[in-house]
Order: structure tokens, then C-alpha cells, then sequence
């Protein structure tokens, strides 16, 4: 029997709700059939907000969000993710000086990524979950971080680092999944499916 997932595609059309261009890669990779959409809603995290809740409510947030534009057969797949550290987000670096500063922070310690994802049509949220990963940085010199910063990779990343990429070097260890930590849970995402498929 195909799984969860591939028989969602075959009974709906699919709608990404996500401009990552990592997500776009690991759901091709998945064999489904897609198109994109971005969402509008304001990614501002509230007032004493825990870290993975925030990625949840981003992850429904967006489903929710795309799918008011979407035709009413659609499922929409959204999803979040944070690098947390000491209970603190550490997000997408805003120039050079915080990307650098970020990679110091996280030299020779442990934090938490953390993916939501959540589906959703006709604006209506189907579910969502989240999945964690621990993942453990090798201590680092100035002179590396500076380079890596160089390359323009960790610009558009939480945590200013891309494990799959060139700042594969920054980590030592992971517990728990890579595709959690990449941006697409996918034993997460095969769960909301089914439930998914079970609402439909």
C-alpha cells in the first residue's frame, strides 16, 4: 500500500505553503506532485512565547493563511523552523556581524531545531505537530565562522547554518532526525497525512 503521503496526493492537489527552498527540494525528492505558495502572515514571535509553541502557530498560521487562496480541493502543507538555544530563537541572521555572533553563540554546545508542520483547506486546519532534534556544535575559531559567513550560506538560515551544506563542518553530533534539522520532518509529515486523509 503507498503510504499516508503519496495516497494524500493522489486524492488532492498539493499545495506548498512555504518559500524554502529546501522544503521545495525534500518534497520533489518525496515524489510529489506540487506547486508553491507563500504565505503573508507576520512571523513576529509574542511576548513570552515558548519556541516551539511560536513554530507551531507559525506552521498553522501560514497553512491557514495560503489556503484562503487556494482552490477548496487543495491541501495545503506549511512548516516552521527554529534553532533554539537557552530557550531562545535564534533566527535567520540579519547581516554579517549576527550571523557571525550566532555561530560564536552556538560553538561547543548543544541546542534544540525544531520543524512544525501543519496542513490545512479551505482554510481550515486539518493538523499539525512538531518534531525536535538535538544537535550538538564542534567548538569553533573566529577565522572559520568568519569564512563560512563568507560563503553567503548561513544569510537565509535559522541558526545561521546549514547542516546539509557547507556548515555540515560546525556540527559534531545529532540526535534525532536530519530532515527535521534540513526543514522537512518526513516521519512527521507521513503522520499528518494520515490524519489528514482521515478528515478529507
Amino acid at each position: 500500500m503507498p503510504d499516508a503521503l503519496l495516497r494524500l496526493a493522489r486524492q488532492r492537489p498539493i499545495v506548498l505553503g512555504s518559500r524554502s527552498p529546501r522544503r521545495v527540494q525534500l518534497l520533489s525528492e518525496l515524489g510529489i506532485d506540487f506547486r508553491q505558495a507563500i504565505s503573508r502572515v507576520d512571523e513576529s514571535q509574542r511576548p513570552g512565547e515558548d519556541p516551539f509553541a511560536f513554530a507551531v502557530r507559525m506552521a498553522e498560521d501560514k497553512a491557514r493563511d495560503v489556503a484562503r487562496t487556494c482552490r477548496p480541493e487543495e491541501i495545503v502543507i506549511s512548516g516552521d523552523t527554529v534553532v533554539v538555544l537557552n530557550g531562545i530563537i535564534l533566527g535567520k541572521p540579519v547581516d554579517r556581524a549576527e550571523a557571525i555572533r550566532t555561530l560564536m553563540q552556538l560553538s561547543g554546545k548543544r541546542h534544540t531545531v525544531c520543524t512544525a508542520l501543519a496542513m490545512a483547506a479551505k482554510a481550515r486546519l486539518l493538523c499539525s505537530g512538531e518534531e525536535r532534534t538535538e544537535v550538538f556544535f564542534n567548538p569553533g575559531l573566529l577565522e572559520e565562522f568568519e569564512s563560512y559567513v563568507d560563503s553567503g550560506e548561513p544569510m537565509d538560515k535559522a541558526g545561521a547554518y546549514g547542516i546539509q551544506g557547507m556548515g555540515g563542518f560546525l556540527v559534531d553530533r545529532i540526535e534525532g532526525s536530519l530532515d527535521n534539522v534540513v526543514g522537512l520532518p518526513r516521519t512527521l509529515l507521513r503522520s499528518l497525512a494520515r490524519e489528514a486523509l482521515r478528515q478529507i
